[in-house]
């Protein structure tokens, strides 16, 4: 299925500034951050472009920042660049699709120059932004690849020796304070670039979501020098508020808690914004009774000491990962009293906008904690109640009912109907269970690409409508049928399949195919990629021997050498008592995790499947609401402007043409590996 949609990179509303003789960072008309300013609000006040004439833009230059393709792997998939380039002064800072940084001419599209970090078998991670920092004549670019924290000369794309070591920080740094186990093994990268305030670099980060995750706390560093400077545990330990909302030492045995959708900074206030995932494991939590704080929270920390002012959590003990996805935007709304009133907005995965008060954390408008199912898997501890927003409205589906069922074509309806029958749920917070429960909220309502605010007080967002099935596993039985396979076999269902499927077939776009892998990778890129992991896929390094590599190698080329069948640990389900060692083992693993769709992959709901959204933040009221995106196939059959899912981002300008507001999108997640430039 072909989708189509309108890309705009924010560069097309930057190159208008170039010229200006004024500072276009103090007038906000350069890009200096990711997500604009460091309010986060993707808007710029350029109006050289607006509806009468966008139809008549010209490509000006390109840039290609596809890598040289090697012939021996001239069958490898494509990476995509999810990176939300900058711009300061006339110069776009960006990087390629093999995590190599790069500096051009805003104006002509001429590289300046390229800088290539040193990959060492590192994860190969999601960069979706660089941060910028400047002094005087001392101008750095800081990014990450793989567990690797670079400081960079903005004028010339060399390290700066004095920062960390050579130039380079390692990003496990302060995570191991207080474990009995080392983090250094532990995949520890960062999707979302790090935020400045003043000398003061502030980080999150992105760790695993199963037992061998690395803790998800917030760390600052200095900006001059590397060298730490607070850190907030997100996970807390003794003697730290918070700490009685998980079992006894439990920051021991769990990880997670990350902010991988990013933060954003408040200047005046001297405050940093975090928005937080959800602890590990995903979807059982029988050994993290609790609230679980601070997953699922926005923070408000002094950027300078790391001290909390104030939580909001959005899920109690998140069964679910309903990770807060994209970084809190910092807007301000007048009263009917003329008055002025910053807030906090932020939006999840199962498509719910907070807006918060900036300096207490309290909701602007009304939201009601109602009960919700307790009967989880044996030995969960579901929390009794949940936070329902009253306005604004949700963004996207909350419960599938019948109503919702595709009628694409009487064949899809009457196989999803089929589905909906034996796995009705009627409730949103209903725990995983084995039998399985048809689910909205794992990917979007909102995604990591975040949303708008206009100066206005108008807010927008891009909302996606995934119905996904989850099912999950006991270990006995799934030992049982482990048992039952060769090595290979067993190690792929209890690593892999999850998300590739037993029949390898995968779930896109999520997650690819690995039939006839073969003819793409040879065993040595399998390895490889084994080794490190890329993108959502984690590494295996240290989970998996390299005999069990070889294993799940030979499974996937089908020419798998005959081992000793697989043998596992914990298999008694009543076992409950937290084993002393890292990592922990859950007794329930998921079986069944994808996008449910029809026959043909076209989601299991009626259209609209993604939406461009307006709300007036002053009174949580829809402005206006979109489908976005089409298929062209659709199209052609009568089936008009269904909707797209969609995981990039958004920035918007306002124009009185015709009165009316637009916004403008920008979808990273699906760019090519070219950066261009419109006239």
């Amino acid at each position: 299925m072909k989708k189509v949609f309108t890309l705009f990179v924010p560069l097309l509303l930057l190159l208008a500034s170039c010229t200006h003789k004024e500072d276009p960072i103090q007038t906000g008309k350069d890009w200096p951050t990711y997500g604009g300013n460091s309010a986060g609000n993707r808007y710029s006040p350029l109006d050289q472009i607006n509806t009468g004439n966008v139809k008549s833009l010209k490509v000006a230059w390109m840039y290609n920042a596809a890598e040289p393709v090697d012939p021996a792997h001239k069958n490898e998939d494509v990476k995509a660049i999810q990176c939300q380039p900058i711009v300061i002064r006339g110069i776009l800072y960006g990087t390629t699709p093999e995590l190599k940084l790069f500096a051009i001419n805003a104006e002509t599209g001429a590289q300046l120059w390229k800088f290539e970090p040193k990959k060492d078998e590192q994860r190969f991670n999601t960069s979706r932004g660089v941060t910028y920092w400047e002094n005087g004549d001392d101008k750095r670019i800081l990014y990450s690849c793989g567990s690797n924290l670079y400081a960079v000369n903005a004028k010339d794309g060399k390290l700066v020796a004095g920062f960390g070591k050579n130039g380079v920080l390692d990003l496990h740094t302060g995570l191991g304070e207080g474990l009995h186990h080392d983090v250094e093994p532990l995949s520890v990268s960062a999707t979302t670039p790090g935020v400045i305030y003043k000398n003061t670099f502030i980080i999150g980060s992105s760790v695993l979501e199963t037992g061998d995750s690395a803790p998800g706390h917030i760390r600052a560093f200095d900006v001059v020098t590397g060298k730490m400077k607070w850190i907030f545990h997100t996970i807390p330990q003794p003697g730290e508020f918070g700490y009685d909302t998980w079992p006894k030492n439990a920051y021991q045995h769990f990880g997670g808690n990350n902010s991988w959708g990013g933060m954003t900074v408040d200047n005046k206030r001297g405050m940093v914004y975090v928005a937080t995932g959800s602890p590990s494991n995903d979807f059982y939590g029988e050994a993290r009774a609790g609230m679980d704080l601070f997953g699922n929270c926005v923070l408000a920390l002094n950027a300078e000491t790391g001290k909390m002012k104030w939580y909001f959590q959005t899920i109690h003990h998140d069964l679910w990962d309903r990770d807060l996805p994209c970084a809190p935007n910092l807007g301000t709304i007048k009263g009917n009293d003329g008055k002025l009133q910053d807030v906090v907005v932020q939006t999840t995965k199962d498509g719910l906008v907070y807006v918060l008060d900036r300096d207490k954390g309290t909701s602007l408008f009304p939201i009601e904690e109602r009960p919700v199912p307790l009967t989880g898997l044996p030995g969960e501890h579901p929390w009794p109640t949940q936070r329902y927003p009253v306005k604004p409205a949700p963004l996207s589906h909350q419960v599938f009912t019948e109503a919702d069922i595709t009628d694409l074509t009487p064949e899809s309806h009457e196989l999803i109907k089929k589905k909906f029958d034996e796995i009705r749920t009627d409730n949103k917070f209903a725990p995983p269970s084995v039998k399985g429960t048809l689910t909205f909220g794992i990917s979007g309502g909102a995604e990591w690409g975040g949303n708008a605010i206009d100066p206005e007080g108008v807010f927008y967002q891009n909302a996606n409508d995934d119905l996904w099935e989850l099912a999950m596993a006991d270990t006995v039985t799934r030992n049982k049928q482990l048992a039952a396979l060769s090595k290979g076999n067993a190690l792929y269902v209890t690593n892999c399949a999850v998300c590739h499927g037993q029949d390898k077939k995968g779930s896109m776009p999520e997650f690819p195919s690995l039939v006839n892998i073969g003819k793409k990778k040879t065993a040595d890129d399998i390895q490889q990629l084994l080794k490190t992991g890329s993108g959502r896929m984690p590494s295996f390094k240290t989970s998996l021997s390299d005999q069990d590599r070889t294993s799940i190698v030979g499974f996937l080329l089908n020419n798998e050498i005959i081992l000793p069948k697989l043998r596992t640990a914990r298999t008694a389900p009543g076992d409950k008592e937290l084993a002393s060692d890292f990592p922990y083992r859950p007794l329930y693993i998921k079986r069944i995790w994808h996008v449910l769709t029809d026959k043909d992959g076209y989601p299991a709901i009626k259209p609209p499947w993604g939406t461009l959204n307006a709300i007036d933040l002053k009174t949580g009221n829809y402005l206006w609401r979109v489908p976005l995106g089409e298929y062209p196939e659709l199209t052609k059959k009568g089936i008009l402007t269904t909707g797209i899912s969609a995981t990039g981002g958004w920035f918007c300008h306002t124009n009185n043409l015709r009165g009316k507001r637009k916004a403008i999108s920008r979808n990273s997640g699906r760019r090519r590996a070219r950066a261009k430039a419109w006239r």
